[in-house]
């Protein structure tokens, strides 16, 4: 009978549609690389510039005895040999762990231990752990996990590489009973909105000694989620070049009967614990938001509108087509729940009578104007146009093939759209029968960018959950897009050499250059038809025009397009988004993936 952690594999893996043996083989790939054997690896160690000392903290209580001793193996087998380990035993039971613990004391000299009287539960445990700590580095190890044998040594050779980086992180995966590895996360590289929905930094985690000493070590009160307040604290210290992520694989994550990492659901506490670290964390920046649980570990920030919100300018371009513009319109003006509203619909040369009597039935509306744009289509001109003749501090980009299901989207958007950080905001777009049609943008797919998980079901979660959790992203689509009208201006608006395609791709990668952080917002959901006023882009003179603009976009922004710092290098460009890569990519960025 197969095992509760290959159980749940096999149960994730058949939601996803992925074959059972793709992270097998990928696992099989880089064990035929040269540099995965151990003499490599220690002669790697011995060319580093330097050899800082990893203070290894392990709290322990009451694990099996074969997972304890092959946590223990995977320390000392490490190929980097500068570590210590502290163990830190939380009063455990079972007689053998005091046992298993002193036999490795004995054997290596590097092991350092307490033994508590009481029971103080995992954050106790981890502060005592620190105190033995002596070492410039202090990573994280829970009692059943495992560390790959190059773990150390490639955390080390970053930080070296980096030297301003204080807090870095690695990708993981999960291992089974059988030693089975599963599930992998490949992870972007640091992802502020992402953190507030999601501790996806969890292992490897390894952070300079002094950081965690000056934010006092782990908190009481918040066991089961003690390492997502721990980042939290520290992400409130740091600037985002000083975090960092090794897009390598060096932590195994045990799947058995109890955990989290086979059950998320089996340890409630730990949900709400991680709720209340990411409230207080906002309180502590002044951040005006409400966290909820919308699934175990994965947390929605419902952001304040100020007491009174901005006006927001909807652009819709259109030509004819009243039975796509009606339903769009109406959905914007009355179905829409947000108090400070005006409508640009832009047209761009309609011909047909019922159209125009139309446009001239809703520009009595206050809150609407109709404007002419009589030149040849042209997205980026027409929405410059329109941006001209705006009244609102905020600007939002929507097709006239928009179609709003929930009234609360615009105030989500907006509410996002406000931190002086964010630049672009994009939203949850599905086709009429209800299939992902945009969950923001991939940079690199196809040579230029794509939409991720296009086509799938709704419910589909993506790659470890992330279609649940707002995000940062490169780009989003302009189909639905907000920007705050200082930002539109201060990048030059979109750029109308690039009439049709990827003008959404290239104004959101010049926002990033400017500073600003994309966001995807799961929770404004709205339908988009997908171009059905322009048709299809299959006539030879529409794919020489799309050929055109994607050569454009190469030219400009080169290299970049594939190190998108929200997708992993490990992950293709060449398929579906999210496949494994036969091949991981080099960094344009530099050997390690830096703050995005």
């Amino acid at each position: 009978m197969r095992n509760a952690g290959t159980w749940m594999h096999a149960r994730y893996l058949a939601a996803m549609g992925v074959p059972d043996d793709e992270y097998a083989i990928w696992q099989a790939l880089r064990a035929l690389d040269p540099e995965a054997d151990a003499d490599a690896m220690r002669a790697r160690v011995r060319r580093l510039p330097a050899r800082p000392r990893v203070s290894i903290l392990l709290p322990v209580c009451d694990p099996p005895e074969v997972w304890l001793r092959k946590c223990l193996d995977s320390v000392l087998a490490q190929a980097y040999p500068d570590w210590e380990l502290c163990i830190a035993d939380d009063a455990s039971a079972l007689p053998h762990v005091r046992a298993v613990i002193e036999e490795y004391a004995r054997r290596d000299a590097r092991i350092r231990r307490l033994f508590r009287a009481r029971r103080g539960h995992i954050t106790a445990a981890s502060n005592d752990a620190l105190t033995m700590a002596s070492g410039d580095w202090v990573a994280l190890l829970d009692h059943d996990d495992l560390l790959a044998p190059h773990a150390l040594q490639e955390m080390v050779a970053a930080a070296l590489a980096h030297p301003q980086w204080r807090l870095l992180y690695s990708d993981e995966d999960k291992i089974d009973a059988e030693g089975r590895r599963f599930d992998p996360y490949f992870k972007p590289d640091f992802n502020y909105r992402l953190l507030l929905g999601q501790n996806y930094v969890g292992h490897l985690l390894m952070c300079r000694a002094d950081l965690l000493r000056e934010i006092g070590g782990f908190r009481t009160g918040y066991d089961g989620s003690q390492d997502w307040d721990l980042v939290l604290r520290c992400v409130e210290r740091l600037r985002r070049e000083e975090i960092g992520h090794v897009p390598q694989v060096l932590y195994h994550w045990r799947a058995h009967v109890g955990s989290t990492a086979a059950d998320p659901t089996v340890k409630s506490y730990a949900t709400e614990a991680a709720r209340r670290a990411v409230q207080a964390h906002l309180q502590r920046r002044g951040q005006e938001a409400e966290v909820e649980e919308v699934a175990p570990g994965c947390m929605r920030v419902r952001r304040a509108l100020p007491s009174v919100p901005p006006q927001v300018t909807l652009i819709v371009p259109t030509r004819d087509r009243v039975d796509l513009l009606r339903p769009c319109v109406e959905g914007l003006l009355h179905a829409t729940d947000y108090p400070a509203l005006e409508l640009l619909v832009v047209d761009n040369g309609s011909v047909e009578v019922r159209t125009r009597d139309y446009l001239a039935a809703i520009a009595r509306d206050p809150r609407v104007r109709v404007l002419r744009f009589d030149a040849p289509f042209n997205y980026s001109a027409i929405n410059n146009f329109a941006a001209r003749h705006a009244s609102g501090s905020v600007l939002g980009l929507v097709n006239n093939d928009i179609l709003v299901i929930e009234p609360g989207w615009l105030q989500e958007m907006v509410a996002e759209v406000l931190s002086p950080e964010v630049g672009a905001v994009g939203a949850r777009l599905l086709y009429p029968d209800g299939r992902l049609q945009h969950a923001g943008v991939v940079l690199g797919i196809g040579g230029v960018a794509a939409h991720p998980w296009c086509g799938w079901p709704e419910e589909t979660l993506g790659q470890m959950g992330r279609l649940q959790v707002a995000q940062e992203l490169s780009a989003v689509t302009a189909a639905c897009l907000l920007v705050r009208r200082e930002v539109f201006e201060q990048v030059g608006g979109l750029d109308e050499a690039l009439a049709v395609a990827y003008n959404d791709v290239d104004f959101c990668l010049r926002v990033r250059a400017a500073g600003y952080h994309n966001v995807w917002t799961p929770y404004a959901r709205l339908v988009h038809a997908e171009s059905a006023t322009r048709g299809d882009d299959l006539r030879p003179d529409k794919r020489a025009r799309l050929q055109r603009e994607a050569d454009f976009i190469r030219q400009r922004w080169g290299a970049l397009l594939d190190d998108d710092p929200a997708y992993n290098p490990n992950l293709s460009l060449d398929s579906e988004a999210f496949a494994l890569a036969a091949i991981p990519r080099p960094r344009a960025r530099g050997q390690y993936g830096g703050s995005g």
